[in-house]
This record gives structure tokens, C-alpha cells and sequence, in this order.
């Protein structure tokens, strides 16, 4: 059942009149939507061999309202998604907030309720902190634009059937429930046990093991577990601009000038570049009233304030998922009336950030046999990260990569290592990142061949750990403590 003033209804005899925006991707391909008057995605249908999904025109016109939903709201709008788009659509809850609601994720795609091999998994989440809402409300708006659009927008189209495309809208909801209507004031940032979420997370580089996780965080960390995400953004508030990890250091070689630099510096650069350019004004690096000068509208996250326990971190370091934090509004509770400009400003830089999951190159590791090889590391020569990349049990990999020559290492206990250099087109053009397979012939030695588990600290990461890519040891050792007085700043 529609709970009234929920959704609005659009006429379905409307008179169509095509434009086109078109968005410069930064250094490779553009980013084209073809809109009518309305703003809304025109007809053009797309041959495909998908059957296309089966609505009535009402409710293929429905759009979702620009207004603040509570999560009762948001509940019930999610599933009605999840009933009428249910051939692209599935609905599932990842864990209970403390207060007890459904963290309800939402999944996009041709094929929504299984990973398939070759189509890589992407996620947005919002709302982590509960008194940051435009990431909410975009987020439901992005869900509205995409189910809609799919099968009539070629864009939108090529994207669910090529992504598999997971949607939190809120992390903290018992935060939003408690916050107040407010530009700046910290009321409802946290959880129901007055904790910052972004700071609850395991921190490589500074040990956080005894402090406890709360249960958002625990459902996050678990979701991870269960997905082999390759890249994401967490949508936060209170300042407009694109930032990237690190957010932490301890004095290491991560540690160069004023910002703590990551193995894919370049990669991370070049995503954050990629929503500030496609976002209306974020790349002009308009500041609000109270920020720092951000040029072409990103930052490293370090150089902004140093964060411990934060979730990008946290992802790219454990998870293989390389995500950044995108600030998107000065305001962190705007008036209602701000919503629609914001989706307008906001929405061709979310779809152009999505196609980005297709960069690099992908591919699956086998045994001589031709079994797939669980847990072989993929490494990139010259990128020594703190978690070797690992393969999932289809023997899958994936790299995000830009353009170029790049010599590909895998590693497998009784093999030897297989060495090769590719060259990495630029992907995202095509929906699709190169594919290279691996295929190790007969073992080294007479090893027995065992699977291992990924080897990355279990801790924290000294300053003498340099960033090695060779397989640690299975049995992880605890690594010294070291002390750094961190600022920590509530944005």
C-alpha cells in the first residue's frame, strides 16, 4: 500500500522533447544522458536479449518525493521497489542499528540476488552519520532514477547489466530519527550509544583492537565479508568535496609531505576527480563559510584532518574495495526545498562515479587442472599494498587501474610465481574492465598445494612494514603499538 503524499504521479501522454548533457570525464571519454523536458530519461529502447521489466505505465511514471522520508517511509518505499522492479531488484537487510532497525541494502543489476563472475560489485552509502541527510535522500533518488529509467535510458541500461550495484541509504538510522533540522550542529551524527560510526572502525595504522564495535559497524564489517565489493563511496555532509584515503597514518612511507598516500594514489585521485568534474560545482572548489580551499574539489583525506577508525580505510586496507568520501552539501540538514537542486547537482557525478567500477583489468586465477585458485595473491608491480589482493572462491580478481603498461604478479603457495605485463585500455567507455586470466602450470616442488587465508595485519601496521606485498605469515603476530596524537574533528 502507497502511504499517501509518498510518491507523485507524472501523466503518461506527455510530449517528449530530447536533449543531452554531456559530461567530460577527467582525461578519458564522457559521461552522455539523454533527458526530456522534464529531466526524466527519453525512449529510446535498446535491443538486448534481457526481457525488459514488466510494469504498468503508472507505475513506471512513478517518482519518488523530494521531501525527508522517516524510516518507516524508507522501509516501505524499498519494498515496493523491491515488489514492482523485482526482476532487477533485491532487498535485504544487513544487521540491526542498536535501537533495533533494518540496515536495508538495496541491490541493482541483471542478475540482483547472486554475484556472477565478470560483473563487478559496487556500493554507495549514506547516512552514516544521522544528521547528514543529503546522501539519504540522493540515494533514494538515485534508486528511483535507475528503476525507472532501466530499458529506456541506453546509459542506465548498460549499467545494470554490467554492474551489480548495492544501495544503503542510511547506516545510522536511529541517528536520523534523533536529529534535529539543523545546518551544523552535531545533534543525531552519532549512534544510539553516542558513538561516531566513521571512528569505530579496526585501524591499521593505530591499534583500536579493544575498543568495542557497534553493531552498524559489526553489520558493515560482516557485510564486506560476504561481498567482494571493488568500489564504493560513503556520502557524508558539511562540506562539498571529494575525499580520499589515507585518513590515517603513523609516520610510515605512507606519509609523504601533509597527506598520507595509498599504493593507488593515482587511481584514487583519478576517482575523486571523476565526481568533482561531473558534479555541477565541486570541482570550482567552492568552499563553505567554515572549510578550507580545496583545488579541483578534492583532497586527501589525511591532509583535511587526520581520522582514526574510519570506514574508507577500513575497506580498501581489509576489504579490496577502494572507496572515498564524498561531502555534498554545506548544510548538513537542508531545507526541503534544497532537495531537488541537489539531486540535479549531484546526479550526473553519481552515475559517471558508478561506471567507474569498470576500470583496470579482471579476470580469474585457475590450478593446472583448470579448478579456480581461492586466496592467490594478484599483485601490481610497484604497488605494495598492506593487504595483498586475494582471488574469491570463483578465483576472481579485480584491479582498478588507469590506462597503461602494467606487470601483473600472482602468487600461490607450491607454484611459481607467475609473472605478466599487460596493457590496461580504459574501461569504463565499455562497461567493462580488461579481462586476463591466470592459469598456473605444475607446482614448484613437491609442495602440497593449501589454501590460505588472506594474510593482512590484524592489528595495526608498524612504520617499518613498508607497505610489503609478499604474503605475511598464515599466524599473524600482534605489532607493536605506536602513539600518535591524532586531531579529531566531528565533519
Amino acid at each position: 500500500m502507497v502511504m499517501s503524499g509518498l510518491f507523485n504521479f507524472h501523466s503518461v501522454a506527455t510530449l517528449i522533447t530530447a536533449s543531452a548533457c554531456l559530461c567530460d570525464f577527467p582525461k578519458w571519454g564522457i559521461f552522455v544522458e539523454h533527458r526530456d523536458s522534464r529531466g526524466d530519461s527519453d525512449s529510446i529502447t535498446l535491443p538486448g536479449q534481457i526481457r525488459p521489466v514488466r510494469l504498468k505505465d503508472r507505475e513506471r511514471r512513478r517518482t519518488l518525493e523530494f521531501r525527508y522520508h522517516n524510516t518507516a517511509q524508507v522501509e516501505q518505499y524499498l519494498h515496493e521497489i523491491s515488489k514492482n522492479y523485482s526482476s532487477i531488484t533485491h532487498l535485504h537487510s544487513i544487521g540491526l542499528s542498536v535501537e533495533g532497525r533494518e540496515l536495508w541494502v538495496l541491490i541493482l543489476g541483471q542478475h540482483p540476488r547472486m554475484h556472477r563472475v565478470g560483473i563487478p560489485e559496487f556500493k554507495y552509502v549514506g547516512n552514516m552519520h544521522g544528521n547528514e541527510v543529503v546522501g539519504r535522500v540522493l540515494l533514494l533518488q538515485l534508486i528511483d532514477y535507475l528503476t525507472r529509467n532501466y530499458m529506456s535510458d541506453p546509459f542506465v541500461t548498460k549499467l545494470l547489466n554490467t554492474t551489480r550495484i548495492h544501495i544503503l541509504p542510511s547506516m545510522n538510522p536511529d541517528g536520523f530519527e534523533s536529529s534535529g533540522r539543523d545546518c551544523m550542529y552535531s545533534l543525531g551524527r552519532f549512534n544510539k550509544n553516542g558513538v561516531d560510526l566513521n571512528r569505530n572502525f579496526p585501524d591499521a595504522f593505530l591499534s583500536n583492537r579493544e575498543q568495542e564495535r557497534e553493531k552498524e559497524v559489526e553489520a558493515v564489517m560482516n557485510w564486506l565479508k560476504t561481498e567482494q565489493f571493488i568500489l564504493s563511496a560513503n556520502l557524508h555532509g558539511g562540506a562539498v568535496v571529494a575525499s580520499y584515503p589515507y585518513d590515517n597514518s603513523n609516520g610510515g612511507i605512507e606519509l609523504q609531505g601533509d597527506s598520507s598516500i595509498t599504493p593507488d594514489n593515482d587511481v584514487f585521485v583519478h576517482l575523486a576527480k571523476t565526481y568533482s568534474v561531473n558534479h555541477v560545482s565541486m570541482q570550482k572548489g567552492s568552499k563553505c563559510y567554515d572549510s578550507m580551499d580545496f583545488p579541483d574539489g578534492i583532497t586527501n583525506g589525511y591532509s583535511w584532518y587526520p581520522l582514526r577508525g574510519g570506514m574508507q580505510d577500513y575497506n580498501y586496507i581489509w576489504a579490496q574495495c577502494l572507496e572515498i568520501t564524498l561531502e555534498l552539501s554545506c548544510c548538513k540538514f537542508p531545507p526541503e526545498n534544497d532537495l531537488p537542486g541537489l539531486w540535479d547537482t549531484n546526479k550526473p557525478a553519481l552515475l559517471a562515479y558508478m561506471q567507474q567500477v569498470h576500470l583496470g583489468i579482471k579476470g580469474q586465477v585457475f590450478h593446472s587442472n583448470g579448478t579456480p585458485v581461492q586466496n592467490a595473491s594478484v599483485e601490481v608491480q610497484g604497488r605494495r599494498n598492506l593487504c595483498p589482493f586475494k582471488t574469491d572462491h570463483n578465483g576472481e580478481y579485480y584491479r582498478l587501474l588507469l590506462p597503461g603498461n602494467y606487470t601483473i604478479m600472482v602468487t600461490y603457495p607450491g607454484y611459481e610465481l607467475l609473472t605478466e605485463t599487460v596493457s590496461v585500455p580504459y574501461g569504463p567507455d565499455r562497461f567493462t574492465a580488461l579481462t586476463h586470466n591466470f592459469q598456473f602450470q605444475k607446482s614448484a616442488s613437491s609442495m602440497v598445494v593449501v589454501k590460505t587465508e588472506p594474510t593482512c595485519p590484524s592489528i595495526e601496521v608498524s612504520n617499518e612494514e613498508n607497505h610489503s606485498a609478499t604474503p605475511m605469515p598464515s599466524t599473524i603476530t600482534a605489532i607493536t603499538s605506536l602513539t600518535l596524537t591524532l586531531l579529531t574533528l566531528l565533519l
